[in-house]
């Protein structure tokens, strides 16, 4: 099966660095007018100009129109697997409740762990596969999906299991991470440590059965500190997980200079970090995951300093975080403006932050975020002139069509699955 799209307006391919692309070199965005792609067997076959593309044979030729073209986007960082929804907290925010206040009223993750828990399996699995679906719709191409609302073995294990097993149903390919230490529930407030031994005891089971390939633990006043994040994610290497950290979100306890100590794939939140960790963030590999909807959802706090991050040589990739509390969207288009008007972001930047950086965060960095030769055809037609359009246009779905791995996964009116 051969597909041709052809009278590309703008594309964008992403492959001008090799790895991922840190500080300035994010501003070096080459556009290519007037192109055409030719998708064979699943693949990027040829990338060419339209006139000299045109001719070649193909099951499809797709007049884009003028149309801007651009990787799948990733998204590397999701709750995906989740019971339950959390509307009812939204009054407390607006009252002003601090998110830490409404954890200690049994709120928050904690209220979801409920849920999780008592949500069957199935139930669990048609929820992630409706979501995957909105992803989709949205131009998202690979996602990752983390466990962490069971915070004990049954519920962690199903919540992976779901992860794996959409994985595997979906054409959306699923990167899995382990984070049984998202909170502190009740059985272990006086015992945190018990709690993460608990969780550690898990890593055997789940790297046997390839059920995540990441481990993280959200560091935080209140949750774990650096000390036992230090323990716990040592504790993961040790039996061959990459780790990741949700660090300096609320409070500045150095989750950013740990995650480079630690060598994690990368850090998330990242939304107070200081001046020291971010001079070791652009010093390091590890790459920070920058959230704009979770400060924006929860209405206080400042944005993650994506400039300064940018200048000193950092690699910045952005996600929605899509969680049932914290940041209730799978528009990674709006977390796209976001990043331009909260972080201040140039379009460029953010084009680099949701393709080549968010694959690098979820090591797919050679299987996603560009349009390549030989690479796997995961590639948005969009109903947009140009690449700077997306961010500025805010709140709407710009999509016009979806190719997973050269196959139309969806249309601007329904997925094709």
């Amino acid at each position: 099966m051969a597909t041709l799209l052809y009278n590309i307006g703008q594309l964008l391919t992403m492959d001008q660095y090799d790895g991922q692309v840190r500080g300035k070199d994010m501003s070096n965005l080459p556009v290519y007018e007037n192109y055409a792609v030719l998708i064979e067997d699943g693949k990027v076959s040829k990338i060419g100009p339209s006139s000299q593309l045109e001719s070649e044979p193909a099951d499809e030729k797709v007049d884009c129109e003028g149309r801007l073209v651009t990787p799948g986007i990733v998204e590397p960082h999701t709750h995906l697997v989740f019971g339950g929804s959390r509307e009812h907290e939204m009054a407390l925010k607006q009252q002003g409740v601090p998110y830490l206040d409404i954890l200690k009223q049994g709120g928050g993750i904690l209220s979801t762990v409920r849920a999780t828990r008592e949500t069957s399996e199935q139930d669990l699995y048609k929820k992630a596969m409706f979501h995957l679906d909105r992803m989709a719709s949205y131009g998202i191409t690979t996602v990752e999906a983390k466990s962490g609302y069971g915070m004990d073995r049954e519920t962690e294990l199903k919540q992976l299991r779901v992860a794996n097993q959409v994985g595997k149903d979906h054409p959306l390919e699923v990167v899995s991470t382990f984070l049984g230490a998202h909170a502190i529930t009740e059985d272990y407030k006086d015992n945190p440590d018990a709690l993460l031994d608990e969780m550690a005891a898990m890593f055997p089971q789940i790297k046997e059965e390839g059920l995540a390939e990441f481990v993280d633990i959200f560091t935080e006043k209140g949750v774990f500190t650096v000390e036992q994040s230090r323990r716990y994610l040592n504790k993961a290497k040790e039996y061959g997980f990459d780790v990741k950290l949700h660090a300096d979100e609320i409070e500045p306890l150095g989750g950013t200079q740990l995650a480079v100590e630690l060598g994690a794939q990368s850090g998330d939140h990242l939304a107070v970090a200081t001046d020291e960790g971010i001079e070791q963030l652009a010093n390091s590999d590890t790459i920070g995951v920058l959230l704009p909807g979770t400060i924006f959802y929860l209405g206080k706090g400042d944005f993650a300093r994506a400039r300064d991050m940018i200048e000193a040589g950092a690699t910045v990739a952005i996600s929605t975080d899509f969680n049932p509390g914290s940041s209730v969207t799978e528009n990674i288009q709006l977390i796209m403006s976001l990043a331009a008007l909260k972080m201040r972001m140039t379009p460029e930047e953010i084009w680099y932050a949701v393709t080549t950086n968010a694959a690098h965060a979820i090591n797919r960095g050679d299987v996603a975020g560009k349009i390549k030769e030989g690479r796997q055809a995961d590639i948005v037609i969009w109903d947009a002139p140009n690449y700077k359009y997306i961010p500025y246009h805010y709140g709407v779905n710009h999509v016009n069509t979806v190719f997973k791995a050269g196959k139309k996964l969806y249309t601007r009116g329904g997925l094709h699955v």
